[in-house]
């Protein structure tokens, strides 16, 4: 190790001198993800089910909604953290479906799920995914394949379910997004508690830019010939391993994306390199999707290949396995953050709707008065 670049105080280094880890428990497990070979990422990817046979959206006991009652209710005693995949409807280009980012999305929180479930006292609970349809930035108007559903529409649906899920007694929900409609979501979760105003734990996680560093390319010491950009070199990866039978390499091009202003400005989907904009923070700087990259991709998919795939997987799978145990840990199963302090509400207020559902003394949530704002639609 002594040929590292020293890092600042803590941080931990690496052998590339742009980029370190943070000294504390996401750090350590990134930086061990960061340098472990081929085996090394296989054995992790085999902790948690993979390679698996396809998703799991109608296999028995894998979601909330095709498990017996009993059982949910079982289990939500033990572990009442939730995750909530959330993806869309969006042309890949011909080689890919259009399903990937919800396929993406699911196929992770399942091996959470597959992991949990062997390896905890109450394995994280999964909601079948309110979004295969999503929210879109403006650029993707008109290309066919593409199914784009109004913000708002999006934002309330989201609201509602959240709001269902707490009153059913999951009151630690974790929206994790494979798609480019961050911004929507991060509304969705601010005006849900400006409305009901709810002790729990409420978070949304873009996954790909949780473990951007596992999208490093060559030249910054990674694995991958390009940057994270759409339907490219990065998610045909993805593809590949996951759900080998619906990708058709045959039909994979590479393509160039267009920009009228100088590079440096925006940058690409997962943060890369710290430009002064996200790529979701303008438009009109460049052409939309039907005039720039009518194909559906972005970069360069016939880079793809299954083994790329290893290392952002296997860190994300540890990193939400860490964000399960982390919220127990600080709020074991059927306990949330103190009402007074995350809430305007009183703690005798919310008694009888922190009960167990259908417990003796326990109310619906949809009984609970509101207060502040309330910017309900319709």
């Amino acid at each position: 190790m002594s040929n590292l670049t020293p890092a600042p105080k803590g941080l931990l280094p690496t052998e590339q001198p742009d980029l370190w880890f943070e000294d504390n428990a996401v750090g350590r497990m990134k930086k061990e993800i960061w340098e472990m070979n081929q085996a090394q990422l296989q054995a992790v990817l085999a902790e948690y089910g993979f390679p698996a046979t396809g998703a799991e959206w109608a296999k028995p006991n894998a979601y909330i909604q095709t498990t017996p009652r009993w059982k949910v209710v079982e289990n939500r005693r033990k572990n009442d953290v939730v995750f909530i995949p959330v993806g869309c409807t969006e042309l890949h280009g011909d080689h890919l479906p259009s399903a990937d980012d919800t396929l993406f999305v699911t196929m992770i929180c399942e091996g959470v799920r597959r992991f949990t479930e062997k390896n905890r006292n109450g394995h994280v609970n999964l909601a079948l995914p309110p979004l295969n349809y999503g929210a879109h930035p403006y650029h993707h108007l008109g290309m066919p394949g593409t199914v784009i559903v109004r913000e708002t529409v999006v934002r309330e649906l989201m609201i509602d379910v959240m709001l269902g899920l707490w009153n059913d007694g999951f009151r630690k929900q974790v929206i994790i997004n494979n798609h480019g409609q961050l911004w929507v979501l991060e509304s969705a979760i601010q005006e849900f508690q400006k409305r009901f105003q709810l002790p729990g734990i409420f978070q949304v996680l873009d996954w790909h830019r949780g473990v951007r560093e596992m999208f490093r390319t060559k030249e910054r010491g990674g694995g991958w010939d390009t940057n994270f950009v759409h339907a490219d070199e990065s998610e045909t990866s993805l593809s590949l391993y996951l759900f080998p039978e619906m990708v058709d390499m045959n039909h994979a091009v590479d393509t160039e994306g267009r920009s009228y202003l100088p590079d440096g400005h925006f940058d690409k989907s997962v943060d890369p390199f710290g430009r002064p904009h996200r790529w979701s923070e303008g438009e009109g700087h460049f052409p939309i999707e039907m005039a720039a990259t009518p194909e559906g991709v972005v970069g360069k998919a016939r880079s793809g290949d299954a083994r790329k795939a290893l290392r952002p997987l296997a860190a994300i799978l540890r990193y939400l396995t860490m964000v399960n145990d982390d919220i127990l840990t600080a709020f074991p199963a059927g306990k949330v953050p103190p009402v007074e302090e995350v809430t305007l509400r009183k703690q005798e207020e919310m008694e009888p709707f922190l009960r167990e559902p259908m417990s003796p003394g326990w109310r619906p949530v949809y009984a609970l008065p509101r207060l502040g704002q309330d910017t309900l639609v319709g």
